[in-house]
């Protein structure tokens, strides 16, 4: 089975503000202030990447700059030469010895954490009148 190429947000002079929302798996190049979803999908922040807010998907591996909570289903991948400030909820992280950390590791709470996410979720849908946070043409084109 193949599986789509992943969307890619690229070019050091791009940046974001506000929710981003993706189906799939994507690849950050620039810079995001804001909340950056790509449930069940995965997340590599390249080494020109700077993210700041939260990230959630199902796999994130940093080569760059994260600050926020970092929520995976299952694995974040802190890489050499990458540094992350804030809140680890995932059921394994990987940190190479040459990447920086600083923050808290709370696998304890990942549950709660994707809870919490889905009711937010809902909330934004419900008060947007749609049955998506995101407008489907936005997603799709990002």
């Amino acid at each position: 089975m193949t599986h789509p190429p992943p969307t890619e947000l690229k070019g050091t002079t791009v940046v974001i503000a506000g929710q981003v929302h993706v189906t799939g798996d994507v690849a950050l190049d620039g810079r995001i202030d804001g909340q950056l979803l790509c449930e069940g999908g995965a997340v590599v922040i390249a080494a020109t990447a700077n993210i700041r807010g939260d990230v959630f998907a199902r796999d994130i591996t940093v080569f760059g700059r994260a600050d926020g909570q970092l929520i995976a289903t299952d694995v974040v991948d802190v890489r050499a030469g990458a540094t992350v400030t804030g809140t680890v909820m995932a059921r394994r992280l990987i940190l190479n010895e040459a990447g920086s950390f600083n923050g808290r590791v709370e696998p304890q709470h990942l549950d709660a954490a994707i809870t919490v996410l889905k009711y937010k979720q809902k909330q934004a849908a419900a008060a947007t009148g749609s049955d998506s946070a995101v407008p489907r043409s936005a997603a799709a084109s990002i």
